[in-house]
């Protein structure tokens, strides 16, 4: 039997209604100029990175989602069940990337400053220390395989802290539903190429200079409290 006879447009909306309310998903604009990170993350791949790429996840997640809400009102489950994956991948694009650019902070503003009180604490509980941590990470952006993300997460449920990796612009929520981002790397190849090369250990190295520990710290002591 064909699913869209077996799930009707009378039971597939109201599962669904709440699509129906979501808004329009902007591009949210950087804390900083694009040539602030410099040398660390030059100015040209912030620009192409912020500009053309989160704004491609907007625009398409935007597309997904009126294309969703034109499903539910015509009760088409398959169309419904189609879209998921232009939803996870432009929805998890924007969200990391905005979490991405928060993540980050000039050198002159703190940028690269290490994390202390509660955090600092934190990480050396459980990693042992801040260069252990550090070491973690970048081993494992470095053998991810393809485009994904490498995270620093807190374990609501555990309340210890993990680093986790994700493929493709998967959300972290996707790894569990207690787990907060507290730090997000940016493993494709768009973030680095222009400067990198193909040489990511040395993005993974240098990213450090500019990484915004207060917010990770900010976002820490508010869920672990």
């Amino acid at each position: 039997m064909a699913l869209r006879s077996v799930v009707s447009r009378k039971t597939l909306a109201p599962a669904l209604r709440h699509y129906r309310s979501l808004t329009t998903f902007t591009l949210p604009d950087l804390p900083y100029d694009y040539g602030a990170l410099e040398p660390a993350i030059s100015g040209e791949i912030m620009r192409l990175h912020h500009q053309k790429h989160h704004q491609t996840y907007v625009t398409n997640y935007n597309k997904a989602l009126e294309q969703l809400d034109a499903a539910v009102s015509k009760g088409d489950a398959k169309g419904v069940v189609q879209l998921q994956s232009a939803l996870k991948f432009n929805g998890g694009g924007h969200v990391n990337h905005s979490i991405f650019w928060q993540n980050l902070k000039p050198v002159s503003e703190g940028g690269g400053e290490p994390p202390h009180g509660a955090l600092g604490w934190a990480i050396d509980k459980d990693f042992g220390s801040l260069e252990a941590l550090v070491k973690k990470i970048n081993s494992e952006g470095a053998a991810l395989q393809g485009s994904g993300w490498v995270w620093l997460a807190l374990d609501k449920e555990q309340k210890i802290l993990k680093v986790e990796t994700t493929p493709n612009q998967d959300p972290l929520v996707t790894k569990g539903v207690s787990l907060v981002p507290l730090l997000g790397v940016d493993v494709w190849e768009h973030a680095y190429y222009l400067q990198y090369k193909n040489v990511r250990p040395d993005y993974l190295t240098n990213i450090w200079k500019v990484i915004n520990w207060k917010y990770a710290s900010e976002v820490y002591e508010k869920e672990s409290a």
